[in-house]
């Protein structure tokens, strides 16, 4: 898939509000936080953050199928040009890990219907372009998320500033031409 290409504002025939839009997505299948961020002047600016939840007792098909309609809802609201999904990491519990997988896969595909370039950021990386460090805990996280985007309060839950943290990656990315 080709992404949209991206022009600077300066070199735009006409004179846009915005220079960018990110959607930031931290995928779940219970929680799936979500965070939309402008790009304007150089400048990173906080447009709306929350989550997507999904009840245990309801059959694993419905839960995906309302996180995608879900993540539509909001890339329609909010017209990103660009999104950026954290990668799955691996801890102790692999089996955890395929829930988490099918919710990636099913806003990928939500993503690739709008024709968005998705970027794939691991949580290291995403931790490393916040905070300046792999290591970082969500708390730090949370709390440079609040500083980069003058926020009041830090985003809670943790997964909508780990959301928020992947749109500030990208939004720091330039776009390649390819996803």
């Amino acid at each position: 898939m080709t992404c949209r290409t991206f022009i600077p504002i300066s070199q735009s025939p006409k004179v846009l509000k915005r220079s960018k839009r990110v959607l930031g997505i931290d995928p779940g299948l219970a929680s799936t936080g979500w965070g939309v961020l402008d790009v304007k002047d150089g400048r990173i600016l906080h447009v709306d953050h929350g989550i997507i939840e999904t009840k245990a007792e309801k059959p694993r098909p419905e839960r995906l199928f309302f996180i995608m309609q879900s993540i539509r809802s909001i890339m329609d609201k909010y017209k990103p040009d660009e999104a950026a999904i954290e990668t799955l990491y691996f801890g102790k519990n692999v089996s955890s890990a395929i829930p988490v997988a099918e919710a990636r896969g099913v806003i990928s595909a939500a993503a690739a219907e709008r024709g968005l370039c998705l970027h794939e950021l691991t949580p290291n990386a995403i931790k490393q372009g916040v905070v300046g460090s792999a290591r970082a805990d969500k708390k730090q996280v949370q709390e440079m998320v609040r500083v980069i985007l003058s926020l009041d309060a830090p985003p809670k839950p943790d997964h909508a500033a780990d959301a928020l943290g992947a749109a500030i990656c990208a939004a720091n990315t330039p776009m390649l031409g390819k996803s």
